[in-house]
């Protein structure tokens, strides 16, 4: 009885293994041009399809690797005390080895301990757009 329940979910996996898309390239699309230090910094890999359309990919897809931080996914976790001023990162795809990216990231050196402006304040200002407009 167990053979017979256990014989189409077999089918099935390798049906679905057969025949999803792969991906023809594999190319990075960042969010940022530099890394912060004490966070995850998210590396965003996607791939273009057979059928041309992209997707975006993570660690079950591919391996990213880095020259300096620790990688949780698709995000390296840089620390604070970190003198580094760029990472190398290589991102290779898991089904086929002969797809490999890299990119050389630099670190932010500039904290983020400026100062934003209150709700209020933000109210407060007078809008821009309307001052230099010819009447």
């Amino acid at each position: 009885m167990k053979k017979n329940l256990l014989t189409p979910v077999v089918l099935l996996f390798l049906y679905i293994a057969a025949f999803s898309q792969k991906a023809d390239s594999i190319y990075f699309n960042l969010y940022t041009d530099s890394l912060k230090k004490g966070a995850y910094n998210y590396i965003n890999v996607e791939g273009r399809m057979a059928d041309g359309k992209i997707r975006p990919l993570d660690s079950s897809q591919l391996i990213f690797i880095s020259s300096y931080g620790k990688f949780s996914g698709n995000s390296l976790w840089l620390p604070f005390e970190t003198t580094e001023e760029k990472i190398n990162i290589t991102v290779r795809h898991r089904q086929n080895p002969a797809q490999v990216i890299h990119r050389t990231i630099y670190i932010k050196k500039k904290t983020d301990d400026g100062n934003l402006k209150t709700a209020d304040q933000a109210m407060e200002a007078p809008e821009r757009k309307n001052r230099n407009r010819r009447q």
